[in-house]
């Protein structure tokens, strides 16, 4: 089968309850949009039946596939892990919630398409299109962190945490390679990573609806964020970063790893990118 043009991406965790209507809303918008596109759902361990339910999709899905990871390792290494196999010219990643309706991945797309090796979903640089709003407590919060992220690292973005972002897969191949972070703080790191190598980043305003079910805890997962923001500037002042930047400066033989087939004893997939 030819390499797609899109991969999405969709990191998922005990997701049985909505990955099945998170498929649908996907795959028509796929058809809808004529987008030559796969899906890679990558299964973060799950206890419940979101991998098998993929499974059944993927009967009638034919560029649909399943990734699984070792047991649970966070969003950020299966957010890495799904990019790092996905086929595209272009790669992305969204939320199994799908809180930015995937229709609205075009505006991500058409930023690739004017230059940007980076586009990210923002929901604060056009609050109108916030279709439902977090609780005060949650925006409290959410505001707070992004505002110590910009100021820690020299992040100028309005949002770095809106799980909405695409890249040219040229540029993910480099990001994801240099990658530390496996959970929640993954997103500041790796466009502290994409800053460091000079890529365009461009934020891109999208329409987002709060989901009541989000499993984030701004106390506990704020908590380890902000460590996980400290390990990131560690990380920077001992010249990880650069120490790993020069050992890809030959990237002519980064080629994507097949996709672990679902059906793939766990010994046969891909190893750990971390």
């Amino acid at each position: 089968m030819a390499s797609p043009r899109l991969s999405i991406v969709i990191p998922a965790y005990n997701e049985s309850a909505r990955i099945e209507r998170t498929l649908e809303r996907v795959l028509a918008c796929v058809a809808a949009q004529g987008w030559d596109a796969e899906v890679l759902v990558v299964d973060d361990g799950s206890a419940d039946r979101t991998a098998e339910i993929v499974q059944a999709w993927m009967e009638r899905a034919p560029r649909l596939r399943l990734v699984r990871n070792e047991g649970n390792r966070g969003k950020g290494y299966s957010v890495r892990n799904g990019l790092l196999q996905a086929a595209g010219e272009v790669v992305m990643f969204t939320d199994a919630d799908l809180s930015a309706p995937m229709e609205e991945a075009e505006r991500l797309l058409a930023a690739i398409r004017n230059g940007a090796d980076v586009a990210i979903g923002s929901r604060w640089m056009d609050r109108t299109r916030q279709t439902i709003h977090q609780p005060l407590y949650r925006r409290f919060f959410g505001r707070c962190f992004n505002w110590v992220t910009r100021m820690a690292m020299g992040l100028p973005f309005k949002d770095t945490q809106c799980g909405f972002k695409a890249f040219r897969r040229e540029a993910a191949q480099v990001i994801f390679r240099l990658q530390r972070i496996e959970r929640w703080g993954f997103d500041p790191e790796i466009l502290f990573i994409a800053r460091k190598l000079g890529y365009d980043i461009r934020e891109v305003p999208v329409t987002w609806g709060h989901d009541e079910r989000s499993r984030m805890s701004y106390l506990r997962d704020g908590m380890k964020m902000l460590q996980e923001m400290a390990a990131i500037r560690a990380n920077s002042l001992a010249g990880r970063y650069d120490r790993d930047i020069a050992a890809l400066k030959d990237t002519s033989a980064m080629v994507t790893a097949p996709v672990q087939s679902a059906k793939a004893s766990p010994s046969a997939q891909a190893p750990p990118h971390g």
